[in-house]
């Protein structure tokens, strides 16, 4: 039967054959003796326990595993690779499956089987055993070291002030951002109490911002949030989430709404002028257009409060957000519109948006244009802005190609709500018309174009 071969172009990427560099491929990994060892251990690794392959594969998640390794059939990493009389070498549960489904050939070369017997491919399996073993206690050994950086860290932070805390802060920040271990060991050895404890009226917002930093990155339990939900703490995110880099501004926003989502959160600690006007130039900030969506995400979650929505109409967000609605990504937009909708469910807020000329053109245009929710919140401000005042806004509405729009959301296969209000929107525009008037203003010619 002819042995399985590797050509150059499989060569076996990243596997350390002798501590000299090389790639090796198979034929020279076995010559060399580098695929030796006892009983199935790991070779020159110290370690003579027996790893489980499958959870090696499993827990490495590797994308760049050489394609040597990879069963032709089901396009994954082989566990028991065997060998046809082709040459050609396949997992043995999927080869079996392949014989078991009527076929007689090779699945690579379509070739005819002269021999129907498989060979377990024992060089090849030996191979693969190794280089995930090496791979799987380089990254265990890395993770280890990750854990133990974060335990040394926060035994630092406990003893140093000044620069020196400000550099571990900085350095645990890094790693806890890029290792899972290193955020669930913060946890585990109390860490989020220290970072805690590293917030209030006195800290700087050197440290502070790195504070933030890490807790955003943390898996907070509801009693870690409710000792983070101090006036003075929140205070110092408002100011920090003010005058910080986009990257801190962007951690305080998502860390501040992660806050608020606690069922014991106090809507006063978000009453803030400060903290809206903070959002409000997050969202204008063109030149980070990052920190668009998580400055609205947050305004959406306020504004389920009352007393922060009277607060940012009063500071012109109303008239800001709508002239933003133009420039805005789909995701933004729904976003936007959700604020403005909830702005809109009090007096002042519908004052403030009959009071902007470009509020029914724009809320017009995008019914039907982005997505059903979009649809729902401009229909809903199209509602409210024109029973403030009907007959001035329901004509500017119906000449900006209203009344033809309705009848497209009417006739759509949307939610039966959005119908209801359409029909009673369309109703309310055409109190102002004779009948052929108002039939003459339904043509689709505007919306198509």
């Amino acid at each position: 039967m002819p042995m399985f071969l590797v050509s150059k172009r499989d060569m076996v990427a990243g596997f350390d054959g002798g501590g000299d560099g090389q790639i090796l491929d198979l034929d020279t990994a076995v010559k060399d003796g580098v695929l030796g060892g006892v009983d199935g251990g790991v070779v020159g690794t110290g370690v003579c326990e027996k790893l489980d392959l499958g959870k090696m594969i499993e827990e490495l998640d590797l994308c760049e595993v050489p394609s040597v390794f990879i069963c032709p059939i089901s396009l994954e990493p082989m566990q028991d690779p065997v060998t046809l009389c082709t040459g050609q070498t396949y997992e043995r549960f999927n080869i079996l499956k392949w014989f078991n489904l009527g076929h007689f050939t090779c699945p690579t070369t379509m070739q005819e089987l002269w021999d129907d017997s498989i060979t377990p491919n024992t060089t090849l399996y030996r191979l693969i055993y190794t280089w995930f073993s090496q791979k799987y206690l380089l990254t265990k050994k890395r993770s280890e070291d990750v854990q133990g950086r974060a335990s040394e860290l926060l035994e630092t932070l406990k003893k140093v002030k000044g620069q020196a805390r400000v550099q571990a802060l900085k350095e645990l920040h890094q790693v806890v951002g890029a290792h899972a271990t290193a955020r669930k060991t913060v946890i585990d050895e109390g860490g989020v109490s220290l970072m805690s404890s590293l917030l209030g009226p006195f800290t700087s917002h050197a440290v502070g911002s790195e504070v933030i930093g890490i807790l955003v990155s943390l898996t907070l339990d509801s009693e870690s949030k409710k000792n983070l939900m101090q006036p003075a703490k929140i205070s110092l995110m408002v100011d920090i989430l003010n005058e910080g880099s986009i990257e801190t501004k962007i951690n305080c926003t998502r860390f501040i709404e992660s806050l608020i989502e606690e069922k014991d959160f106090r809507s006063e600690l978000v009453s803030s002028h400060s903290l809206l006007v903070g959002l409000m130039r997050l969202v204008k900030d063109k030149r980070h257009s990052n920190g668009i969506c998580p400055g609205l995400s947050l305004l959406r979650t306020i504004c389920l409060h009352k007393e922060v929505r009277n607060l940012l109409v009063s500071i012109g967000a109303v008239s800001q957000l709508v002239e933003l609605l133009s420039g805005m990504d789909p995701d933004c937009l729904e976003l936007a519109l959700c604020v403005l909708d909830a702005l809109a469910s009090i007096p002042e807020g519908r004052v403030a948006l009959k009071g902007c000329s470009n509020t029914i053109p724009i809320m017009v245009k995008l019914l039907m244009r982005i997505s059903e929710n979009c649809t729902q919140y401009a229909l809903s401000i199209l509602w409210s802005v024109c029973k403030l005042a009907p007959e001035e806004c329901s004509s500017i509405a119906v000449d900006a190609g209203l009344a033809a729009k309705l009848l497209l959301v009417i006739q759509s296969g949307c939610n039966p709500i959005l119908k209801q209000q359409s029909a009673e929107l369309l109703k309310l525009c055409s109190l102002n018309y004779s009948d052929t008037i108002f039939i003459s203003k339904c043509k689709l010619t505007r919306t198509i174009q």
